[in-house]
């Protein structure tokens, strides 16, 4: 008997998703009915749903069922290209999915330089005609290095002719689809380029406009490494104000001296209202009180050789180069970030822009905190460091 028990239950389940899906239509296109067919749809699924109640065996809810459908099929109005209608909708639904999550919850954001490194990397390229001996590596190598987000570029010339023009990537979403160089009239196409951040391939590349190839020359050979693609936490700060030691995205529309379009990703250093000095150890002091590799979010920044001097993509701490002053309140001990202000700075001392030249951050600016770098997979893959 357990089987008649399930079966009776499903053709409950399936009789009423059947009633409420004609009604649902019926609702929909009320305005377009007639009154004979709105009167015939209410009679077919009413009767349904009085013989649900009543408890009817399943051949009987199973007759009525038909009879709904046959009302449907008689009364309702056939929408064109049903097909094609109820993709269009799932892909709208699944967009306006996707456009949630990315304005409430997670964005998707790329390094563009290297203001960052080692903690998290930006663009960085090889012009490989500097190397006419060098190969790019095949098979399993190759499939490695395409999963730590390496490409390499080679354009060849077709013909004789100098460089006329560089066309910017054609894009689909957030994909490059194709890009096209012509030399003596003739397009070159490189398809599916690597994103080079704000530098276009062409200049990572040493090409300049009117530089002349002869065909059968190698025009452009560009090794490059993807810059850390990862998702911004946009739900936090909801709750809460950011915190020092953070890594933190911001808009840089309003800040003087910066692009105004443009998003930048920077470790947050002090609050509005502390005052703030970087010490010729290079170490940052909040208020007096020096920062140190044992303060949250500072255990790499601060895990640097005291001995050895500042470099490039290494922890070398904070330099100041005496550029703390403008746009700061000055004080007899550093500077004073505003109220609603924070002051952020590039883990790579030596090579950011950042507070120390453009002054202070406002707190209405920021976006999100870093969460999580999704691509390519390297050892910085995974939730957010220190």
């Amino acid at each position: 008997m357990l089987w008649l028990r399930w079966l009776f239950s499903r053709t409950v389940r399936d009789a009423l998703n059947l009633c409420r899906h004609v009604e649902r239509l019926a609702h929909a296109q009320a305005d377009l009915l007639s009154p004979a067919a709105r009167e015939g749809l209410q009679n077919a699924t009413s009767e349904l749903r009085r013989v649900l109640r009543e408890g009817a065996n399943p051949i009987a809810v199973r007759e009525q069922m038909d009879a709904v459908e046959d009302a449907a099929r008689q009364w309702l109005l056939r929408y064109p290209h049903p097909r094609l209608r109820e993709n269009f909708e799932v892909m709208l639904v699944a967009l306006a999915v996707a456009m949630g999550i990315r304005t409430f919850f997670l964005q998707p954001f790329k390094i563009p330089t290297g203001s960052m490194q080692p903690t998290l990397f930006g663009v960085t390229s090889v012009n490989l005609l500097q190397y006419p001996d060098f190969q790019p590596p095949k098979g399993w190598q190759r499939i490695r290095e395409w999963f730590a987000g390496v490409s390499y570029v080679k354009v060849v010339a077709k013909t004789d002719g100098p460089i006329q023009r560089v066309d910017p990537p054609v894009r689909l979403l957030f994909f490059n689809l194709k890009q096209t160089l012509w030399i003596g009239g003739v397009p070159h196409t490189i398809w599916f380029p690597p994103d080079t951040g704000q530098y276009d391939i062409a200049v990572r590349g040493g090409l300049r406009p009117g530089q002349y190839f002869r065909k059968g020359d190698t025009v452009l050979h560009v090794r490059v490494h993807s810059g850390d693609h990862l998702f911004v936490d946009r739900m936090t700060y909801n709750f809460r104000p950011p915190r020092r030691g953070e890594i933190i995205v911001f808009e840089t529309a309003g800040i003087r001296g910066l692009p105004q379009d443009q998003y930048y990703i920077k470790r947050l250093v002090a609050l509005g209202s502390e005052r703030v000095q970087i010490g010729p150890d290079r170490h940052v002091i909040i208020n007096g009180r020096r920062l140190t590799h044992l303060d949250p979010g500072f255990e790499l920044v601060y895990s640097f050789d005291p001995d050895q001097p500042p470099r490039d993509s290494q922890y070398s701490g904070h330099v100041d180069g005496q550029r703390l002053a403008p746009l700061f309140y000055e004080h007899p001990e550093g500077v004073v970030v505003p109220p609603g202000h924070y002051m952020v700075m590039g883990d790579n001392t030596l090579n950011s822009l950042d507070s120390r030249a453009w002054g202070p951050l406002p707190a209405r600016n920021v976006i999100g905190r870093f969460w999580f770098v999704y691509w390519p997979i390297t050892e910085r893959f995974g939730w957010a460091p220190h």
